[in-house]
């Protein structure tokens, strides 16, 4: 460890008193490997050798000698910040803990609320005079959070947002991460002259495809009552402008919902996939619609392991026609050259 500088102060009796000047060393950039070198402050010697040269290590949260290699102290609890900041700003804006940033809040749930209780720390109601008080500090605490014209678009689309969501049964993660997409449709003015709800079907759309959870338009528009035509022009507006890498939609990514809602055995599912796997080799699947060749699997995978369901059924479950699915299934048997009576 690089040697610290000593300076003389007098201190606050007339006493000179030792200061550390912190070598520069401390602050450049360093692997989260390579343990950092002492603080002031921080333990001294080591009481084996009596060495100085202590470092800390940030992986385990151990103080140890760099010369006997004694553990002084371990577990120590990491004081540091729990994100990562890239500049000076983010470091100086940013507070070591707090609640984590909720897009789907229009607030991003950094706003406080006054409740609608009117009671003391104790329970006790408060008086009238403090009463309407609180009253008028929530009515001008609503409206100041809410002061732009993007905040109040937020009230509308987010609740909406949450709904379709729920109706979808899809995780927070992907919630999340609509919300985020929204936001940035918002931000590059593409909800000019789009119905709010419109758009914020297709940033759903566009984050369950992005991630390998994938909600047909048809289901989309069923749920929020919004036509399929006007989500599918969202999208593609949204996909062009902010250059979105949408991949296509996996034909394998509908077998666990079609084995589920069919109760079919895993042993089905595992043999629609593959059979899925065999129809993308030889590109059966290009230019057709991946739930009707999805369905068209499952219906196959059903028969081969001995749990037949009707066309119908499975057409019901996946949202297509019985012409789809015999296509389909014609196609898949004559290509994959599938020994199966249906």
């Amino acid at each position: 460890m690089a040697k610290t500088n000593k300076i003389q102060k007098k201190g606050s009796q007339g006493r000179p008193s030792d200061i550390e000047i912190v070598n520069q060393a401390e602050f450049e950039p360093r692997s989260a490997d390579t343990p950092r070198p002492m603080r002031p402050g921080e333990i001294k010697k080591c009481a084996s050798c009596g060495s100085a040269d202590i470092i800390f290590d940030n992986e385990k949260g151990e103080y140890v000698c760099n010369n006997c290699g004694l553990i002084i102290e371990e577990n120590v609890t990491d004081s540091g910040p729990e994100w990562r900041a890239f500049d000076a700003d983010q470091r100086n804006a940013r507070a070591r803990t707090g609640a984590p940033i909720k897009y789907m809040k229009p607030n991003k749930g950094l706003v406080t609320e006054i409740d609608m209780y009117n009671k003391d720390i104790r329970g006790t109601k408060l008086p009238s005079k403090r009463q309407a008080q609180l009253y008028r500090m929530r009515k001008w605490h609503k409206r100041a959070s809410i002061a732009s014209s993007s905040e109040r678009n937020y009230l509308i689309a987010l609740p909406e947002l949450n709904r379709v969501a729920s109706y979808l049964g899809l995780p927070d993660n992907i919630r999340e991460q609509a919300a985020l997409l929204y936001r940035q449709c918002v931000k590059n003015n593409l909800i000019r002259g789009r119905p709010i709800e419109t758009v914020v079907n297709a940033a759903l759309y566009a984050t369950c495809r992005s991630a390998g959870m994938p909600r047909t338009l048809d289901e989309i528009a069923n749920v929020s009552g919004v036509p399929k035509k006007e989500i599918g022009r969202s999208f593609r507006v949204i996909a062009h402008e902010l250059r979105l890498k949408i991949p296509l939609t996996d034909p394998s990514s509908y077998v666990p919902r079609y084995v589920s809602a069919l109760k079919l055995s895993g042993d089905a599912q595992e043999k629609a996939v593959l059979l899925l796997k065999q129809a993308m080799k030889k590109g059966l699947v290009s230019g057709r619609s991946p739930t009707g060749v999805s369905a068209a699997a499952v219906y196959i995978a059903g028969a081969l392991v001995g749990e037949r369901r009707t066309q119908k059924e499975v057409a019901d479950v996946a949202g297509v026609t019985e012409v789809t699915i015999r296509n389909r299934y014609r196609e898949l048997k004559k290509e994959l050259d599938i020994d199966v009576n249906l």
